[in-house]
């Protein structure tokens, strides 16, 4: 009995405790938000802010006990009677009272940073001050028509500014034309005036009327916050108005102030890459001139090179400088760089092939100006190769820009690179049927090259048998330019041309690959008496067997 007793008491204390419990649970409150959770809340009294609440109190949100501190300024402010203000420190920070009763409680934590709750008490105090002031005043008649008058005088100064500015503009936009002119006329270059008159005027112009048009709305503007500020109730937009304007200036100048240390250093860091460039320039233009040498630079690598020293001089200059602009930390400047980015690595690949092949053009030395060079069908001098494209005059009234890209992916032909001076390489084939000597074939072509003005004695011309075709055998005549004066080489082709064509004519040979359908009963064959016919020199020993020796 006594058993069953006892654990009848445990069971209706565990169920107590348990409901309790429960009941607790359902009649708590929501945990109050840390300080860092709670929202900042204005104290505003007759339309202007007199402080602001950062802390919460008593289970009591910022927002709420800015609504109550309001509503208890207003009670007290409606009693009527000279209304002082003044303040007392309690320990959780300072109470703000209104003739004696206390209004308002500011704790430490709703001090902005860096500042004492005793110096925000006392700035307190004095905006609530001053609209209690500002609001007794508005009250009584002789106040509100000296608003009156004040406002008006202050629109009669915001009109005659106004006719001011007006007045002004013409005459102010008439000197500054004339001055402009003026300057415009003595800027001078090779004879020609750099910029026209026109525009220098219409430019005086529009920026004339931009300044008139910015004092126009910032006299209208001061018009209006001033002639609010004058009445009470209006005040606080007035104060508002003065505090926008003042913020941008101050947001403008201040930003302007604080990044000029930062543009002072990318100034340094630009003018010492100034000094470098000038430094490169200075030595790579002593190697162009000869005055010293180095062994990885020849005279054709100098100008790529020093142009490539100062671009990455300058890139190296710019990347230092950048973190130094202005702007260049926020969202918007980065953005815009990745964008620009973005457009130059998809837009410029065909750019930057192109300049790589220029470099591997200059570097592996594969052309150089002045010489004579056959890319695909493009054949002539080099007369500049530049970082995109190498430019060819072919001697034929052309010039020819050819990308660097095809240059370095075609079989190039240099025709000036094993021949000294600014000679060339000349040659000329022909095909011949198995019926003419070939020895008579060589010496025609020598003969040939012998007439022409413009080939070079020594070395000798060279006659190769390039090929016995089904039909023909094929000849090529090598020979060189006069190295100091080689003239045009299609000039010098041409007239080679045509002095074989003589000399072929002259001594019977038809120059014509002897294609045909019925060949003929004579075999196509030379006998040896009729191997070496004029002008090719007879064989050793071949005079004594004519001679029957």
């Amino acid at each position: 009995m006594l058993c069953a007793l006892v654990v009848r008491w445990v069971r209706w204390m565990l169920a107590s405790v348990l409901l309790v419990g429960l009941a607790g649970l359902v009649a708590a409150e929501p945990a109050a938000p840390l300080p860092s959770e709670l929202e900042a809340a204005p104290v505003i009294l007759h339309y202007r802010k007199v402080a602001t609440l950062r802390a919460g109190m008593l289970g009591l949100t910022p927002a709420e006990r800015a609504t109550q501190a309001a509503s208890e300024l207003r009670r007290l402010a409606d009693r009527g009677g000279r209304l002082v203000v003044t303040r007392r420190g309690i320990p959780q920070g300072q109470v703000v009272l209104v003739n004696g009763v206390m209004a308002m409680v500011l704790l430490a934590e709703d001090a902005p940073p860096g500042e004492s709750i005793e110096d925000t008490a006392e700035r307190v105090v004095a905006q609530v001050q001053s609209v209690l002031d500002s609001a007794h005043a508005g009250d009584s008649l002789p106040e509100l028509l000296q608003g009156i008058a004040l406002a008006v005088t202050m629109s009669a100064v915001a009109l005659f500014l106004l006719w001011v500015l007006r007045r002004t503009r013409g005459w102010v936009a008439v000197r500054l034309a004339r001055a402009a002119s003026e300057k415009a006329e003595n800027l001078k270059i090779g004879g020609e005036a750099v910029v026209q008159r026109e525009r220098v005027i219409g430019m005086v112009r529009k920026v004339v009327t931009t300044v008139y048009w910015l004092s126009v709305l910032l006299v209208i503007y001061e018009w209006l916050s001033i002639g609010l500020e004058v009445f009470p109730y209006t005040r606080s937009w007035g104060d508002e108005l003065h505090a926008f304007l003042f913020g941008i200036l101050a947001s403008v100048f201040g930003g302007i102030a604080s990044g000029i240390p930062n543009l002072v250093v990318a100034f340094l860091i630009l003018m010492l890459a100034k000094i470098c460039v000038d430094l490169s320039k200075a030595f790579f233009d002593r190697l162009e001139r000869g005055v010293v040498s180095v062994t990885w630079l020849d005279e054709d690598s100098v100008r790529p090179t020093r142009r490539l020293v100062s671009v990455a001089i300058w890139l190296f200059a710019v990347a230092m400088a950048y973190p130094y602009l202005p702007g260049a930390q926020t969202e918007a400047f980065r953005g815009l760089s990745v964008l620009v980015g973005l457009m130059i690595s998809l837009g410029a690949s065909s750019i930057v092939g192109q300049a790589a092949s220029g470099l591997i053009l200059m570097y592996t030395r594969t052309l150089r100006v002045g010489e004579y060079v056959a890319v695909g069908d493009a054949e002539g001098r080099v007369m500049e190769l530049g970082i995109f494209s190498t430019r060819i005059r072919t001697g034929l009234g052309e010039e020819l820009s050819v990308p660097n890209s095809l240059v370095l992916g075609n079989v190039t032909r240099n025709r000036s690179r094993s021949v000294e001076g600014d000679g060339y390489l000349v040659d000329s084939a022909v095909t011949i049927g198995y019926d003419t000597p070939w020895r008579q074939v060589h010496a025609m072509l020598l003969e040939a090259a012998d007439r022409t003005r413009g080939i070079a004695l020594n070395p000798a011309p060279v006659v190769y048998q390039t090929a016995l075709s089904d039909f023909y055998a094929e000849y090529r005549l090598v020979c060189r330019s006069i190295p100091r004066d080689p003239g045009a080489r299609p000039n010098l082709v041409s007239a080679l041309n045509g002095h074989i064509q003589d000399v072929f004519n002259e001594y019977g040979v038809q120059i014509m690959s002897p294609h045909y359908i019925d060949d003929t009963p004579e075999p196509k064959v030379v006998p040896r008496e009729g191997w070496t016919p004029p002008p090719a020199e007879p064989l050793p020993g071949q005079a004594a067997v004519e001679n029957g020796q």
